[in-house]
């Protein structure tokens, strides 16, 4: 069995910051791709960052300069630092992993439970 769990969420004010965590634990072989998600009341759920195993980003445009997703191997942890928050930036955040549990087993997608960004004054 794989967890992985999100910590770090909270209300802050506009311009705000919050640093979002995902620990992963059990039985893990290897990670490839992690990411963060989000998901607002009443709209579906999108991409926010994501971070190779190489090190390689990649960000939705609505958070471009604002974000930075970071990953720490040994800990099979990723983060995200949200600065300069805005209240469209409310949403449940997901943590997602691609994860081996084994040598010879396929690359499966595992999900957070999520945590709940608040941005409002």
């Amino acid at each position: 069995q794989v967890q992985l769990v999100e910590s770090g969420g909270g209300l802050v004010q506009p311009g705000g910051s919050l640093r979002l965590s995902c620990a992963a634990s059990g039985s893990i072989f290897s990670f490839n791709a992690m990411a963060w998600y989000r998901q607002a009341p009443g709209k579906q759920r999108e991409l926010v960052a994501a971070i190779t195993s190489n090190g390689s980003t990649n960000y939705a445009d609505s958070v471009k300069g604002r974000f930075t997703i970071s990953r720490d191997n040994a800990k099979n942890a990723v983060y995200v630092q949200l600065n300069s928050l805005k209240p469209e930036d409310t949403a449940v955040y997901y943590c997602n992993a691609q994860i081996k549990t084994g040598l010879y087993t396929y690359t499966r997608d595992y999900w957070g439970q999520g945590t709940q960004v608040t941005v409002s004054s």
